[in-house]
């Protein structure tokens, strides 16, 4: 006695369980298929997903410790150091430093201190050599031009007591000068 199967469908011929089902064969299969819709490109992220791709490039010229090094010379060296000095290059655990010429001969006698003073600022093994070059210009900063236009000063009227009256001129004119004002 054969068993008929049902498709779920009204009114569809009923299939005999003994009769095998071809496999369909279609040879286009792919070309029959609904197009996949185009890969979204621009996806919602977080920004720390972000900034690896953007900093990676400036961190592969220097390193953020590297890049703190050589902005803060003076606070790591001391001042005495930073005036004949400036860091110039560091890589492979080597920190290349122009000073100027005899400055050089006291720094090399000083190596030692300078590295562990300089990976003790760094909290890591940052420096292992220091590597002098001898340059002229070495340890001093670059002076801003001066501004354009009338510098404001300030002047007061007659005081009793002259040094205070030029005292609180100096003070108004240096507040009236600077950058940031309060208002």
């Amino acid at each position: 006695m054969a068993k008929e199967l049902h498709s779920g469908k009204a009114g569809a011929p009923a299939r005999q369980a003994s009769t095998p089902r071809k496999p369909a064969t279609r040879t286009h299969a792919k070309e029959d298929a609904p197009p996949q819709p185009p890969r979204r490109v621009m996806k919602a992220r977080t920004l720390g997903a972000l900034l690896p791709s953007v900093t990676a490039p400036a961190f592969r010229r220097r390193s953020p410790t590297g890049a703190m090094l050589f902005a803060r010379w003076a606070d790591v060296v001391g001042p005495a150091h930073a005036a004949v000095t400036s860091p110039r290059k560091l890589s492979a655990a080597t920190l290349t430093v122009a000073c100027t010429g005899p400055a050089a001969m006291e720094l090399q006698h000083q190596g030692d201190m300078l590295v562990a003073r300089i990976n003790t600022w760094c909290g890591e093994p940052l420096v292992a050599r220091l590597r002098f070059v001898q340059d002229p210009t070495a340890g001093t900063r670059r002076r801003l031009p001066p501004r354009r236009g009338a510098a404001p000063t300030c002047t007061l009227p007659d005081m009793s007591d002259e040094s205070l009256r030029m005292a609180l001129e100096r003070l108004g004119t240096e507040i009236l000068q600077s950058p940031i004002k309060k208002t």
